[in-house]
């Protein structure tokens, strides 16, 4: 991508939008055009035809999306399904409606079955039935993503697919119960430790498997695969690395601050066993994370403290 090139970051107010929207501008890259979701509603196909038709974006990072924990993708799974399934097909369709030069769709490491070999290869997608804690989300996505490889093959486009790992950092959700393990995890805690609670329960065994990455990390990745890869495939964004979700506890209480004891309600679901993205593929086209996790959960809380959604409830 050249820098001056018109380039639409659709989801520019959510975590990962708005970490891909930080990373272009600290590379360069000055002709962004964004839109919020009261200026243009993704899931109106007209509108999204007429902005494309107006604006005719060179490069697309459809960062877009309904998202939430497991609690969330429970209660609402029509509407998971029905907003992101919309949204994708109105956006990829309008952009190569109107000859967007490269888009990059962004899925996510649940999209892969549930008892996928670990650590996970792009090649597992659809091999195995998913986690039915968010099989509407998983489906929706995988439409998404097919539909990119799908124009790629019958009209000769160069719609590019990156699935991240488990995402944390700035601009993340807080909600206490819809929000993803890690940001519900440092409210916790953070609330926790203002009330003075000696104890903390958290859901589950604290048994599962999970990868992190900084979602700046995930942004700086996007851009990297927007400029050096073209393929059908899609390409995995992580670390590598994983460790318990109890450790993942004990970690983010520390970086918080919380002494209190943590205790285990084994009567809540624990999700996937285990989530380890296979990430060599990504590092053999020469790309590599930066931030541990630890340096990356201070940041986290740190943006928590300063962070409006700590006001819901």
């Amino acid at each position: 991508m050249k820098r001056e090139a018109k380039i639409y970051v659709a989801g520019h107010k959510g975590m990962v939008g708005s970490a891909i929207v930080r990373v272009l501008k600290e590379k360069g890259y000055t002709n962004l055009v964004t839109r919020t979701h009261q200026e243009l509603n993704l899931c109106r196909q007209q509108e999204v035809e007429d902005f494309f038709a107006e604006e005719k974006p060179e490069y697309v990072f459809l960062a877009a999306a309904k998202v939430g924990g497991i609690v969330a993708n429970q209660e609402a799974l029509a509407d998971f399904m029905y907003e992101n399934a919309t949204l994708e097909m109105n956006v990829i369709h309008a952009a190569w409606q109107n000859g967007c030069k490269k888009l990059l769709f962004l899925g996510s490491s649940c999209i892969y079955p549930r008892m996928a070999p670990q650590p996970m290869q792009e090649s597992c997608l659809l091999t195995s039935e998913l986690e039915q804690t968010n099989e509407a989300y998983a489906l929706a996505k995988i439409a998404g993503l097919k539909y990119c490889e799908y124009l790629n093959r019958q009209y000769g486009t160069d719609y590019i697919s990156a699935m991240p790992t488990n995402l944390y950092g700035p601009n993340d959700n807080y909600h206490p119960t819809h929000s993803h393990v890690l940001p519900a995890l440092i409210r916790r805690f953070h609330e926790a430790k203002e009330a003075g609670l000696h104890q903390v329960t958290c859901w589950g065994t604290g048994t599962p498997l999970r990868e992190f990455l900084y979602v700046d990390d995930l942004a700086d990745a996007c851009v990297f695969l927007m400029n050096h890869y073209s393929g059908n495939e899609t390409v995995n964004v992580g670390t590598g690395k994983e460790l318990t979700i109890k450790s993942l506890t004990e970690l983010t209480a520390k970086v918080v601050g919380y002494e209190g004891e943590i205790l285990w309600d084994t009567s809540k679901p624990d999700g996937t066993p285990r989530k380890l993205l296979d990430v060599s593929k990504l590092e053999k086209l020469g790309w590599k994370y930066q931030t541990e996790l630890e340096e990356g959960i201070r940041m986290a809380y740190e943006d928590f403290l300063h962070n409006p959604m700590r006001a819901q409830r």
